[in-house]
C-alpha cells in the first residue's frame, strides 16, 4: 500500500523519474518479479500505474536507513485518515538525522 501511495504522490507532483524504496522485501520482490503473491491485485495495480512514468525503480532498504519514513508512519497511527504532504516544514522528529558520507 505504501508503494502505491508513493506512486500516487509522484503522479500528483508530476514527476516522471522516481525511486520507490521500502523495507518490505516481499513487496519489492512481488513488484519486481511480477508474481501475484498474497497481495497480487495491489502489485498488479502498482505495475500498471508505474507504466505512466518514464522510469520507476523499486528498491529494498533496511529499516535502519529509512528512519524518517518509519517516524512518519508511526505518527500517522494517531492521525485522521487522508494524505499529507510536507514540502517545506516536516513534522517534528523527521528529517533531523544527517549522515555524512566519507
Amino acid at each position: 500500500m505504501a508503494c502505491r501511495e508513493g506512486l500516487a504522490l509522484a503522479s500528483d507532483l508530476l514527476l516522471q523519474r522516481i525511486m520507490v524504496a521500502s523495507d518490505c522485501i516481499n513487496a519489492i520482490r512481488s513488484i519486481q518479479e511480477e508474481s501475484m503473491g498474497q497481495y497480487g491485485q495491489i502489485t498488479k495495480e502498482i505495475r500498471a500505474t508505474s507504466e505512466q512514468f518514464l522510469n520507476v525503480d523499486f528498491i529494498h532498504e533496511s529499516q535502519e536507513s529509512n528512519h524518517d519514513a518509519h517516524s512518519l508512519a508511526r505518527s500517522a497511527i494517531y492521525d485522521t485518515l487522508g494524505r499529507r504532504v510536507w514540502l517545506i516544514d516536516p513534522p517534528a522528529g523527521v528529517c533531523n538525522r544527517y549522515t555524512s558520507i566519507n
